[in-house]
């Protein structure tokens, strides 16, 4: 591996799934201006999640559908004539 490549200022932060509201404590060197007291009494920087192990599809096992057939119906309809 090369040598001084990467970050030396990891510091352990909140990370919060904004789609169920679960959160864990990792390190990270990302910034925030947010700040949440942990269970531990402590407070950390937040980083917010739009996805996480708890709300992907690939590890719940729940996928949203999207409605391709009727998008492709009415593209159909529209531009059929043209």
């Amino acid at each position: 591996m090369k040598k001084n490549i990467h970050p030396s200022n990891y510091r352990l932060v909140v990370f919060r799934d904004m789609s169920n509201d679960y959160m864990f404590l990792g390190k990270s060197t990302a910034e925030s201006r947010d700040i949440v007291k942990w269970e531990d009494g402590n407070e950390y920087p937040l980083i917010k999640l739009d996805i996480s192990h708890t709300s992907h599809p690939f590890f719940t096992g729940r996928q949203v559908l999207v409605d391709t057939a009727g998008r492709v119906d009415k593209f159909n309809q529209r531009y059929r004539n043209k």
